[in-house]
């Protein structure tokens, strides 16, 4: 993908270059906001948010490679605003009740469903720069380390050792809670 030859179309309002935006760069947008922890509603707001403040800024972008890195510093900004203002509760007087399954299928839920909440409490476990990083990087498509610095204000260079220092911490707290992990899947 030509970066530039898409800002400048997407600028004069053509719809496909601003849908290739969209697609490349959405799940980076997204990862940053739910890196900050923000509930559905204020994730969707920083994320929309940062699109908007996206096309105000079209026709100044200079540097179309640094697209990434400029997306990921203002959903990170518009994350920080949002936190600071504090955030939204929805309140709700329902609750949806599961599906009827089969046994087999229930079980399968079960057990599922026990290992997703033993793996979230270990990730629970990790320092707040861990959680944010590892929730960042597994961003649809993945962002560039220059995203990822630039979302997390982190130097690039440290971000893969901290990488792999954080993946260590939760396969320890894993193996501590019961799970394990195959050497051929580490």
């Amino acid at each position: 993908m030509d970066l530039d030859a898409v800002l400048q179309a997407a600028a004069t309002g053509d719809r496909q270059a601003w849908n290739a935006l969209v697609a490349r760069y959405s799940g980076l947008v997204w990862s940053v906001a739910r890196a900050h922890r923000l509930g559905d509603a204020d994730a969707a707001d920083v994320v929309q948010t940062t699109w908007l403040r996206l096309v105000e800024q079209l026709d100044r972008i200079r540097n179309p490679e640094g697209l990434g890195a400029w997306l990921a510093t203002t959903a990170r900004r518009e994350c920080l605003r949002v936190l600071r203002v504090g955030q939204r509760h929805v309140l709700t007087d329902g609750f949806d009740l599961p599906d009827q399954q089969t046994d087999g299928a229930l079980d399968a839920r079960l057990l599922a469903g026990e290992r997703d909440a033993t793996l979230w409490r270990a990730f629970g476990q990790l320092g707040e720069r861990c959680q944010t990083l590892l929730r960042v990087l597994v961003a649809d498509p993945p962002p560039t380390y220059d995203e990822v610095g630039a979302a997390l204000d982190m130097p690039v260079g440290s971000i893969g050792p901290t990488r792999a220092r954080c993946l260590e911490q939760l396969r320890r707290r894993l193996a501590v809670a019961g799970m394990t992990v195959a050497p051929d899947d580490a």
